[in-house]
């Protein structure tokens, strides 16, 4: 038995394809806890087939094309690979749906860590029972207990860090430490197993790791890269942050603007008797009395009245309006 038949190829491979994946589903985080209703949702899918996807089912059939062992066939069983696929992607996407949703409060994030760091382990020994080969293979319990340790310590983390980093800089570093983690958990589980080849070896069904494997994995990183490519295009959160302030600031000149313009209107004098009008009114009102002989003025020339002038037998108000000793009939004092 032998896991590193192409030499370092396979593992550094794996663990780049690891932290790419790893990357790209905290990059996607980041957006999701920018963001909110179905669009957080949506973020959070992809996140899960990233990392679950990339990060981790890729990373594994990577690592299984070093694999091998000699005096037999290695062939892997199509259903139950993919349902290995599956099953990291629902599992690492139930982990961030409940870390995210549940407000970064501790039990959701050790709750979250336990049931993805279960569905890892579960993908992993799926992959390894999916291969099919004329031997006997056995586990050491304790190697794979402690295996499944690690994925979960690895998948609480991992799930730390979708809700503590933002940065690119931060992202890296934590993509790193989950592409260390996840092959650690890999190579544990790979060194727990035991294989005794059948000395009669028989027919092994399943399809071969160049004709399904492969095609398989470039599928699933073609996806990856498209999310990439959405990542790049979609807005930061920093810049989500700063159009949501610009926002602000326009709505409050706005609403400064139309308190000022509001300010600069006049005022209409409100209908009703003198009492109820306000000072300014009132002063009018009493202006008109004393201009036009005591009474209202109407709009119309004199008291009311077109035509009511002494040139149309009606009273003369100027004549009303003389003070005494100055004549009636004149307007002014006598030279």
């Amino acid at each position: 038995m032998n896991h590193f038949t192409q030499g370092a190829l396979t593992p550094i491979l794996a663990y780049v394809m690891s932290c790419m994946g790893s990357m790209l589903g905290l990059r996607l985080t980041a957006q999701a806890n920018a963001s909110t209703g179905s669009s957080r949702a949506r973020w959070l899918v992809g996140a899960a087939i990233s990392i679950g996807g990339t990060g981790i089912w890729v990373m594994h059939f990577i690592a299984m094309m070093g694999f091998d062992v000699e005096g037999t066939e290695i062939r892997y069983d199509v259903p139950l690979t993919v349902a290995s696929a599956l099953v990291a992607v629902i599992f690492v996407g139930a982990g961030l749906f409940l870390v995210a949703y549940g407000r970064a409060k501790v039990p959701a994030l050790l709750g979250g860590g336990l049931l993805t760091g279960l569905g890892v382990a579960a993908m992993h020994y799926m992959g390894m029972y999916a291969m099919n080969m004329s031997a006997h293979v056995s586990y050491d319990p304790t190697i794979v207990a402690a295996s499944v340790v690690i994925a979960v310590v690895a998948a609480t983390v991992a799930l730390w860090f979708t809700l503590r980093v933002r940065r690119a800089v931060a992202i890296t570093g934590a993509a790193l430490i989950m592409g260390v983690a996840v092959c650690g958990m890999h190579y544990t589980g790979m060194f727990a197993m035991a294989v005794q080849v059948q000395h009669e070896p028989g027919h092994v069904g399943g399809a071969d790791a160049l004709s399904f494997l492969v095609p398989l994995m470039t599928v699933v990183s073609l996806i990856t890269l498209t999310m990439l490519l959405m990542v790049i295009l979609s807005p930061s959160q920093e810049e989500l942050r700063e159009d949501a302030e610009l926002m602000a600031r326009l709505e409050m000149r706005r609403q400064a603007a139309a308190r000022a313009q509001t300010l600069r209107a006049p005022q209409p004098v409100p209908a009703g008797p003198p009492a109820q009008r306000g000072r300014a009114a009132q002063r009018r009102a009493a202006q008109a009395r004393s201009q036009y002989g005591g009474q209202e003025y109407s709009g119309q020339e004199y008291n009311g009245s077109e035509y009511g002038g002494p040139e149309y037998g009606g009273p003369d108000p100027r004549r009303a309006r003389a003070p005494q000793g100055q004549g009636q009939g004149y307007p002014y004092p006598r030279n």
